[in-house]
């Protein structure tokens, strides 16, 4: 005696290929119509600047570095070398704040931050805001 099984249901192949060519379709104009951007014309773009610096209203202890290279310890000059000396005379913990022109180097900012009389200090670089009117 011999049982016959039903034959094999054949498998339902879903095909995804249809949705991911919706999908790249998608994308395809989404970066279209959000890439298409009015080029930016130089002349018209105008950079924040500071036209009188008001120390009395900026965080304390603040470092300003100059692009001369001079430096200043909130208002008062000081050497580089005797930094680590005037922090260590501020109540502690102290957080520096760096003040630089905003047309200094980068390598200015950079060499800065690597002096050895500013290793394991909290630091913070500070920059201003340009408001028209002159506040």
């Amino acid at each position: 005696m011999t049982i016959s099984l039903p034959p094999p249901r054949p498998r339902i192949h879903i095909d995804v290929s249809l949705a991911i060519v919706n999908i790249v379709l998608l994308l395809i104009f989404f970066f279209l119509v959000t890439g298409q951007t009015q080029p930016i014309e130089l002349g018209k773009v105008e950079l924040s600047q500071t036209s009188e610096l008001p120390l009395d209203k900026l965080p304390k202890p603040l470092l300003l570095v100059s692009t001369e290279g001079d430096w200043l310890l909130d208002g008062q000059p000081i050497s580089p070398d005797l930094l680590g000396v005037a922090l260590d005379a501020l109540p502690q913990p102290v957080t520096l704040n760096i003040l630089m022109n905003r047309d200094a180097p980068a390598e200015m900012l950079v060499d800065v931050l690597n002096r050895p009389e500013l290793a394991g200090r909290d630091l913070r670089v500070v920059t201003l805001r340009f408001r028209d009117g002159g506040t």
